[in-house]
């Protein structure tokens, strides 16, 4: 292991792009280490290699796997000694600005404008010290369930994150997606009870992927709502599964599914203008999606397995930049909102040995 990190930290230090990347429930970590600094980028989705695309997907980059070293390894448990990281505490003016940011998006769907939007907001914290195949490493020990993953190019930028949502899966004309929203912190209670709002939050992702995949599929097959458990959060989750027709290609259907209302919001186009008229900052690769795109990787069959970028954080010299988002409905509170995206930041802060506030 320590060979195996070392090896991408030499790589980083060439200032060289890579990935790394654990998928759910795995202990393999995958490696792609490109072996020149050329940005390349996906075209048509026929490409071979690590997709990392922005939310508004003008920005579709790739490590593509004939020009990448592979290399794997086994995650082994391990004690970690994580630096502590300074908080700049209970920040009122950011509070004042999220929840007034709600508000509005909660006026915005009482007059009809659209059903549901997802607001979110960003938070710079310092880093004293920054080993990020430490916190690589804790990410996976923390959340197992979720893809880890950090990604690297020097004409982009460098991110990191463990995300519980999974964007599409398609083996041939085969395909698994989920709808995952609601959200609700972890306590020692046995049942997790959904409120109304959680609730319909969800069935209005569950409906929207539904109603677009049945354009470009044979069939769609739904589980019930169930929930999952990511960290220390819970989320009402469906999965989705089918055969597309013969005809639908992958660029299609991602283009049919993103960005989905778990990230966006309904009708897409409506909440989409909204959040980028008011959200005022630039989310770039948060809640866009990535992974391995038309691989082999990870089996023996060439399939891609795509992921959305949620729970995640851009390093930037000596500091993270977090990211977190809130599905909001007619019926949401803003300062309960604001309290779920302040749980929803402890999922990176945990990793970087930050204290909650």
């Amino acid at each position: 292991m320590n060979n195996f990190f070392s090896k991408i930290k030499n790589h980083k230090a060439q200032n060289l792009p890579f990935v790394l990347y654990s998928k759910p429930n795995s202990n393999r970590i995958i490696g792609l280490l490109q072996q020149n600094n050329n940005l390349h980028t996906v075209s048509d989705f026929t490409e071979k290699g690590f997709v990392f695309a922005s939310f508004d997907e003008k920005q579709l980059i790739l490590i593509p796997e004939n020009e990448s070293e592979i290399i794997t390894s086994e995650q082994e448990s391990v004690e970690i000694n994580l630096t502590e990281i300074n908080d700049s505490g209970f920040d009122v003016a950011a509070k004042k600005q999220y929840e007034d940011l709600v508000a509005k998006g909660i006026e915005a769907i009482k007059n009809d404008e659209f059903k549901k939007v997802v607001l979110s907001r960003s938070e710079s914290v310092d880093l004293a010290e920054f080993d990020f195949a430490v916190v690589f490493q804790q990410l996976i020990q923390l959340y197992p369930t979720t893809f880890c993953y950090c990604f690297f190019h020097p004409k982009v930028e460098f991110w990191m994150g463990a995300t519980p949502e999974q964007l599409l899966k398609a083996n041939g004309n085969e395909f698994e997606t989920t709808a995952l929203a609601g959200t609700q912190k972890a306590n020692s209670e046995v049942e997790i009870l959904w409120q109304q709002k959680e609730k319909e939050e969800q069935q209005y992702v569950t409906d929207f992927i539904i109603k677009r995949l049945r354009e470009v599929a044979l069939s769609v097959n739904v589980t019930e709502p169930y929930s999952i458990k990511a960290g220390s959060i819970w989320h009402i989750k469906t999965d989705i599964s089918g055969v597309l027709n013969e005809n639908s290609t992958l660029e299609e259907v991602i283009d049919t599914l993103h960005p989905t209302p778990a990230v966006c919001g309904l009708p897409k186009k409506k909440a989409k203008a909204f959040i980028l008229e008011n959200e005022n900052y630039d989310r770039t690769f948060y809640t866009g999606f990535l992974g391995e795109l038309n691989s082999s990787l990870a089996s023996s069959a060439v399939s891609s397995d795509l992921f959305v970028n949620l729970r995640s954080m851009q390093i930037q010299e000596n500091k993270a930049i977090l990211y977190m988002g809130c599905g909001i409905t007619k019926e949401s509170i803003p300062e309960k909102e604001w309290e779920e995206s302040v749980n929803k930041s402890m999922t990176m802060k945990r990793a970087l040995s930050i204290k909650a506030v």
